[in-house]
C-alpha cells in the first residue's frame, strides 16, 4: 500500500531546500509526470533502481510507488533528512548514499543488474551517461531513464544527417538502441531552467563483432572534429583509417553526418584488426 505522503512542496519548504544553480538542481513537483517517467522502463515490481541527484525525493516517491527499491545517491547534504523520511515511509525499500557520483563506483552497490532512473543534474549528466555507456558490455546496468536537456537529449537519439548526429549518438547507439521518451516544459520545474528537457530511454543490445570502444572512439573524434570536411582528410590522422573506407567501399568524399552507425562500426572493426 502506497504511504500517505505530503506534498513535495511542503516537504521543500518545511527543509529550505532551494535549488542549487551550483548543483545544477531543478526539481519536479508533478506527481502525474513523476510517475510517468517512473513507468518508462516498464514493470519495476521488486527492481533494483539507482538514482542519482534525487534531491528532495520525487522521482524516489515514483520509484517506490512503482515497487522498486531504489538506492539513491545525493551530494547536497541538505536533501539527506527529507529522503530520511521518504525511508521510514517505505522501509527497506531506499538506501540513501551521501557523496558525489562521480566518484563513487556505482556497480560495485549491487549484486544484480539494476535500472537506471534519474532527473540528473544538468552539470554531470552527459559525463555519467559517457561513464555508463563506456562500460564493459554487457553492461552492469539493465537501462537508463535519464532527463537532460532538449538539446542534450537530441544529441543522444540523432539518427544520420540529423543536424544534432555526432559522437554522442554514435556512442550511445552503436551497441544499444536509444530514443526519446517524452519531452518535458521547463514549466514542470521548480525553478524552470532557461531550456526544455527531455526524458530518454537507453536499453543495451549485442555489440557488433570486433569493435573496439577505443578505435570507435577515435574515428569518430576525428571525423566529427572537422566534421565539414571529407573523410579522406578528416581521417587522415587515423592509421589504417583510408585505406578501412576502401575496403569497405565507402566514398571518402562523404562527410561524416553521413555515415551511419552500422557504417562507423564496420569502419572501427576493419580499422582494428
Amino acid at each position: 500500500m502506497t504511504p500517505d505522503l505530503p506534498p513535495l512542496r511542503d516537504v521543500i519548504a518545511r527543509h529550505g531546500l532551494a535549488a542549487s544553480k551550483a548543483l545544477g538542481q531543478n526539481f519536479l513537483l508533478d506527481a502525474q509526470l513523476l510517475a510517468r517517467i517512473a513507468r518508462v522502463p516498464g514493470d519495476l515490481t521488486d527492481a533494483e533502481v539507482l538514482e542519482i541527484g534525487p534531491g528532495p525525493g520525487g522521482l524516489t516517491r515514483a520509484l517506490l510507488a512503482a515497487g522498486a527499491r531504489v538506492t539513491a545517491i545525493e551530494r547536497d547534504h541538505r536533501c539527506i533528512p527529507a529522503l530520511a523520511e521518504l525511508g521510514e515511509a517505505y522501509p527497506d525499500r531506499l538506501r540513501v548514499i551521501e557523496g558525489d557520483a562521480l566518484e563513487i563506483d556505482a556497480a560495485s552497490l549491487f549484486e544484480g543488474k539494476p535500472h537506471i532512473a534519474s532527473n540528473l543534474p544538468y552539470n554531470i549528466g552527459t559525463a555519467l551517461l559517457v561513464r555508463w555507456l563506456s562500460t564493459d558490455w554487457a553492461p552492469w546496468w539493465q537501462s537508463l531513464t535519464l532527463m537532460f536537456q532538449r538539446e542534450v537529449a537530441e544529441r543522444i537519439v540523432a539518427g544520420v544527417g540529423d543536424d544534432a548526429y555526432g559522437r554522442l549518438a554514435i556512442l550511445s547507439q552503436w551497441r544499444s538502441t536509444a530514443k526519446l521518451a517524452m519531452p518535458v516544459h521547463r514549466s514542470a520545474f521548480t525553478p524552470p531552467p532557461k531550456v526544455m528537457s527531455a526524458v530518454v530511454h537507453i536499453v543495451p543490445a549485442e555489440a557488433p563483432h570486433g569493435v573496439d570502444l577505443g578505435v570507435l572512439e577515435r574515428l569518430t573524434a576525428a571525423a566529427f572534429g572537422q566534421r565539414r570536411k571529407m573523410l579522406r582528410q578528416s581521417l587522415k590522422p587515423v592509421p589504417g583509417a583510408l585505406a578501412a573506407l576502401e575496403s569497405l567501399g565507402i566514398d571518402a568524399a562523404r562527410r561524416a553526418e553521413t555515415i551511419s552507425v552500422a557504417e562507423f562500426a564496420a569502419l572501427a572493426a576493419k580499422v582494428g584488426s
